[in-house]
């Protein structure tokens, strides 16, 4: 395993940048009364959210992009590979930047983007990167000893993962601090499989994400001083989605944001059972907010969440290394 110290400077900028953003950017938010409306249907007590400015993935988004590119310029592998990822981020968080403004313009949580809409979109930008992946003919998935070409089902299957992540990211963000906890574990796990596989332009702009996602933490911890919206949440996920098809690592992406597909698992459960059976199988779903009506606290969630994705990422870290 190779470690290029401009990884390292790469995490250390963007944590900076973050910081230091989120000062005038969330001025800015209050100052325009971009502002949170929270779910008629969330837990009681999350009415006292309301009012808490969001969009804070503007802050997240940026300085990950400015760091990246500024360290990948000095290591001379600013590559397709790394624009690629870029570019898919970046369009994210526009993606979720108009859904968030639409929920502010219109005072609703869900007057954003339509379900439909917000879907078209995320398909959209993620034939990008599937079909530069097919056009490279990396079309094939392994794990270990395991290994499949798809062929010209791979643009199907590289649309589906991204989307899917993506949308796992954003019901993961829930919670202060839930999914930028969980996002940071993860994309740390990326970073030294990139290491591994010498992926150096890869994991410079994960180790961005990584320093960025644990400055934002500081603004978005309980209680929280800015949510980072959809601008942030479908950002990232897209982010982790495209690192894993043009990381080569697509199966092993299950396992480092395993809380973000228990999430979604949560949501498919419980309305596959309210739907058949009439009953449910969470207070409520996704997961997070049923262990909230359990009594847990917000930051005993968010504590025991990142755990369970320290050790997952642990393992496929570990587990990528032997099978490589």
């Amino acid at each position: 395993m190779e470690f290029n110290i401009l990884i390292f400077v790469s995490l250390l900028v963007a944590f900076v940048l973050t910081l230091l953003s989120g000062v005038v950017y969330i001025d800015f938010l209050k100052k325009k009364m971009f502002t949170q409306y929270v779910l008629e249907d969330a837990p009681e007590n999350h009415a006292k959210k309301a009012g808490t400015p969001t969009t804070g993935g503007v802050f997240i988004v940026l300085p990950v992009i400015i760091s990246a590119i500024a360290v990948l310029t000095m290591n001379k592998s600013l590559t397709h590979n790394a624009l690629i990822v870029l570019a898919v981020f970046l369009f994210f968080m526009f993606e979720g930047l108009t859904d968030d403004m639409g929920k502010i313009k219109n005072k609703k949580n869900k007057a954003g983007l339509s379900a439909k809409n917000k879907l078209f979109l995320q398909i959209v930008i993620s034939i990008l990167p599937a079909l530069y992946m097919t056009l490279q003919g990396q079309t094939y998935l392994n794990a270990g000893q395991f290994n499949i070409d798809l062929g010209y089902l791979y643009p199907f299957f590289a649309v589906l993962l991204i989307t899917g992540i993506s949308n796992a990211v954003n019901l993961t963000d829930g919670l202060d601090g839930l999914a930028s906890s969980n996002y940071a574990v993860a994309s740390l796990a990326v970073t030294l499989i990139c290491i591994i596989t010498k992926q150096t332009d890869l994991a410079i702009i994960s180790a961005a994400a990584t320093g960025a996602c644990i400055a934002f933490l500081y603004y978005n911890r309980h209680p929280a001083k800015v949510f980072m919206g959809d601008t942030g949440s479908l950002a990232l996920g897209g982010l982790l989605g495209v690192f894993a098809i043009i990381g080569k690592f697509e199966l092993w992406v299950l396992l480092i944001g395993i809380v973000f597909c228990l999430e979604t698992l949560s949501v498919i459960i419980q309305v596959i059972s309210f739907k058949l059976t009439g009953k449910r199988v969470f207070k409520m779903s996704p997961i997070h907010h049923h262990f909230e009506l359990c009594n847990w606290s917000e930051n005993k969630i968010v504590t025991v969440f990142s755990l369970v994705s320290l050790i997952f990422g642990s393992i496929a870290v570990i587990l990528f290394r032997i099978f490589l």
